[in-house]
């Protein structure tokens, strides 16, 4: 294929976020975080459906289990896409009406690590929380702004964490018992290169970073230098993930919330030229 690709659909995301390849399923599922809506793409017929909730939908990450557990609003709960069913799990705010759930992953312990932020974007009120096996919420960090893209290391030694208002990827140790390590600069961005958003490590051992305002996905190397960018034709870029049988395929979301962008929130695939780190799940 081409570098670049976009993926033909009759819509398109105002605030796309949270790309996850089901394995299980051979589908690539995706939030609309404003839309309130849970897209789904079929990679062996490309048919793509959608489930659409009542709040703010963050992000779904599949339980080993069966079904989801998806960040909807400020809640925790598990989700059975074949029934439409949700079951609260958790609520970690539930006085913080001014914030929102936004962006998450599991590790390689079946742990989920989820961000929190304010809906304005523009106050630090939101925090940094592990979901632990047994149904457990820990806040582990904060103050957040915009709490963004959480990647976990493929042998669950560290996490990267990033403040998209501050420009900043954070890394932190995590420790046997879950808990964090001090938060640590681990890639500061510079202004042309935009901001950072969702990521996702590849099978090197290198990061991927959505960048918001730059329009492109940008790899950076294990030590956090950055080596090479690749341009989509949309301005807000939000995530991306490896996804196909062989983790060679990625596809990337994108926002075309404020922007009159023809290709503001498409759903791109690009050619990455390497491969990705198999999804986690909940164990829980």
């Amino acid at each position: 294929m081409s570098l670049v690709r976009i993926v033909e659909r009759d819509r398109r995301d105002v605030l796309g976020e949270g790309p996850l390849w089901s394995a299980r399923e051979n589908a690539l599922y995706w939030t609309d975080i404003l839309s309130r809506r849970l897209n789904r793409l079929s990679l062996g017929t490309g048919a793509i459906s959608a489930w659409v909730f009542d709040d703010y939908l963050g992000w779904a990450i599949e339980r080993e289990r069966g079904g989801f557990v998806i960040g909807l609003g400020r809640r925790l709960l598990r989700f059975n896409p074949e029934t439409g069913a949700t079951r609260l799990l958790a609520n970690p705010e539930p006085d913080r009406v001014e914030n929102r759930i936004n962006d998450a992953k599991a590790d390689t312990q079946g742990r989920i690590w989820a961000g929190t932020m304010s809906i304005n974007c523009s106050d630090p009120t939101g925090s940094f929380y592990r979901l632990d096996t047994d149904g457990t919420v820990t806040r582990v960090d904060g103050p957040y702004t915009i709490a963004n893209g959480p990647a976990v290391a493929a042998d669950g030694s560290f996490l990267l964490h990033t403040d998209t208002a501050l420009a900043t990827i954070f890394r932190f140790d995590i420790n046997d018992d879950g808990s964090l390590g001090p938060r640590t600069p681990f890639i500061a961005f510079q202004p042309e290169w935009g901001n950072p958003d969702g990521m996702t490590f590849d099978a090197e051992g290198c990061l991927w970073v959505g960048c918001w305002g730059a329009g492109c996905v940008t790899r950076f190397s294990p030590e956090g230098a950055r080596m090479r960018s690749i341009a989509l034709p949309a301005s807000q870029i939000t995530s991306c993930t490896f996804a196909g049988e062989g983790l060679d395929r990625m596809f990337v979301t994108s926002a075309g919330d404020g922007v009159d962008e023809p290709h503001g929130g498409a759903l791109f695939e690009v050619d990455p030229g390497c491969r990705g780190l198999a999804t986690q799940l909940y164990r829980g």
